[in-house]
């Protein structure tokens, strides 16, 4: 049978304990979902720094396990059928945490399809608008004198921060109950300090996001989460 060890990304990221999960991250708004979840849900795993440079996720080690060179990415000793089982797509590895613990996906089919819709969200909209509005803004974007590509990003977001924050009227999470949706979410509400762009997409307008952010962020396991693997190696 195959274990961690068969995989060539152990070649450069050895795996310590190769009984438990391998976490392959940085702390990004999409790394860092991968690390709450397993928090959240008292997984045992090792989370191993792989930076967003170069030399590390476009490394032959890591191509090997997603070859689309993003992070997360996890490998599970534990698998479906009790075999390995290697994935990557920050959503893809919430949901199958969720389903494999049987935690923060509803209790229900009606309740799992709401926090998939919302996670789904987050995937689609959210989280790549964001991280456009922060390219314009913040990064080498902001060079370009065009002016239309920022304001496209900026009104996006705000008009998906607006959802957000209708959707969250009379209650907690996103879905009901605090879930896998969450988990995605609001690490992306937190990179709009990252981003510098609060006052860009009207921040101090919104009813009901600013106090979804604190409960999350108020969280120890997001706080641990975070900064797991640490920034810094």
């Amino acid at each position: 049978m195959k274990t961690i060890s068969d995989f060539p990304i152990n070649a450069r990221w050895p795996a310590e304990d190769p009984s438990v999960i391998q976490l392959y991250a940085f702390p990004t708004p999409n790394g860092v979902k991968a690390s709450i979840a397993l928090e959240e849900m008292g997984l045992p795993y090792e989370a191993h720094r792989v930076t967003l440079a170069d030399s590390d996720v476009k490394s032959d080690e890591f191509l090997s396990l997603n070859p689309n060179n993003k992070i997360p990415a996890i490998i599970d000793p534990n698998g479906p059928d009790g075999e390995p089982i290697a994935l990557w797509e920050s959503g893809a590895i919430l949901i199958y945490l969720a389903e494999k613990t049987g935690k923060f996906i509803g209790r229900t089919d009606a309740e799992k399809y709401q926090v998939i819709k919302w996670l789904m969200f987050q995937m689609g909209g959210l989280g790549p608008m964001f991280g456009q509005m922060g390219f314009f803004v913040k990064f080498a974007g902001s060079e370009i004198e065009d002016a239309r590509p920022r304001e496209r990003y900026v009104a996006e977001s705000t008009r998906l921060l607006k959802v957000l924050d209708g959707a969250l009227e009379g209650q907690e999470w996103i879905a009901g109950d605090y879930s896998i949706a969450d988990m995605a979410i609001a690490p992306w509400i937190g990179a709009l300090d990252f981003y510098e762009t609060k006052g860009l997409v009207g921040w101090d307008d919104l009813k009901n996001v600013p106090a979804y952010a604190d409960r999350f962020m108020a969280r120890p396991a997001v706080q641990k989460g975070r900064n797991t693997p640490p920034r810094e190696g």
